[in-house]
């Protein structure tokens, strides 16, 4: 799929999901550095986290002190 039929927060919530582990801020700052939104820091993969958060499609657990996100059943659906 080209990155203009595709929002960076969908590309964000496929890449989460293709993840071994749960995804940090840090990771998902990483992981859309190589996104075709290359100039995403870490505040919009904070923002962007969250926002997928609400919509039940990551769920967010506290791990060991940090913040750790990861999909959710709905979003297998």
């Amino acid at each position: 799929m080209s990155a203009d039929l595709i929002t960076r927060r969908a590309w964000l919530a496929t890449a989460v999901q293709a993840e071994p582990a749960p995804v940090t801020t840090q990771r998902a700052a990483q992981l859309l550095a190589a996104s075709p939104w290359p100039t995403s820091g870490r505040n919009t993969a904070r923002k962007d986290l969250r926002a997928l958060t609400a919509r039940g499609v990551l769920a967010a657990d506290d791990t060991n002190g940090r913040r750790v996100y990861r999909p959710t059943d709905r979003s297998a659906a």
